[in-house]
């Protein structure tokens, strides 16, 4: 471990991120489900990009892992979770639905990528950020003119985390969304019997220790795409 208290803006911004990425995360997840007939993230609260009932369900998850995990590291990365509750019973009688739901989260990432980048493209155009990649808290930096030091941080963390949390929740692993995403390429009835299979807790467990495995080579090709999409032509 090797963290300076130089690095407490750095937290903070990854913090705020972090709070937001993962919150309109499980808020598309909760809005798929009600508008497609389960209420129960909606009376928890969970329709909302306010994080607050978000945080209220999982606040190991979403405070306090993220920041020991950003100290733990040194300053270069944050973890955390957090979770939307749904009707089982629902899942079960409409797995295509139940599989929509679950693509929700990821498409809401995508989306905070998407206009990152366009963010991030329309600064390097008008020279208020510089071409800088350092890490994945720098894909853009500020130029002496402007000073936007701390604007080009947090546009780069909402790129860099929004891209690993898109990618790491599709794979095709309990308890990831894609492994109920990939229930749109099975009838209904084996994807009920894919869903009473995942039931099982063990299948958890193990699903987070091979997506852990599986993430840096999945993840690394992705990323590099993400780069040459925010700096096509440069």
């Amino acid at each position: 471990m090797d963290f300076s208290p130089d690095l407490l803006p750095l937290l903070a911004a990854w913090f705020v991120v972090f709070v937001f990425s993962t919150t309109l995360h499980e808020a598309g997840h909760a809005l798929a489900a009600y508008r497609m007939g389960d209420p129960t993230a909606y009376h928890g609260g969970q329709v909302s990009l306010n994080p607050v009932p978000h945080i209220a369900r999982a606040p190991f998850g979403m405070v306090l892992v993220p920041i020991l995990s950003f100290v733990l590291l040194g300053g270069n990365w944050m973890v955390g979770w957090a979770s939307a509750p749904y009707d089982a019973a629902w899942a079960s009688r409409y797995p295509r639905k139940a599989a929509l739901m679950a693509l929700a989260g990821p498409a809401a990432n995508l989306v905070v990528v998407l206009l990152a980048i366009l963010a991030m493209r329309i600064g390097l155009a008008t020279g208020f950020f510089a071409p800088k990649i350092e890490s994945f808290s720098i894909v853009v930096g500020s130029t002496a003119a402007t000073g936007s030091t701390g604007l080009a941080t947090v546009l780069s963390i909402l790129f860099s985390l929004n891209v690993v949390l898109l990618v790491f929740n599709l794979l095709p692993l309990p308890p990831l969304d894609g492994s109920a995403v990939i229930q749109l390429a099975m009838s209904e009835s084996l994807a009920r019997r894919w869903q009473e299979l995942l039931a099982n807790p063990m299948w958890a467990f193990v699903g987070i220790v091979l997506a852990w495995r599986l993430i840096d080579p999945v993840l690394r090709p992705v990323y590099g795409l993400a780069l040459q999409l925010l700096y096509a032509g440069a």
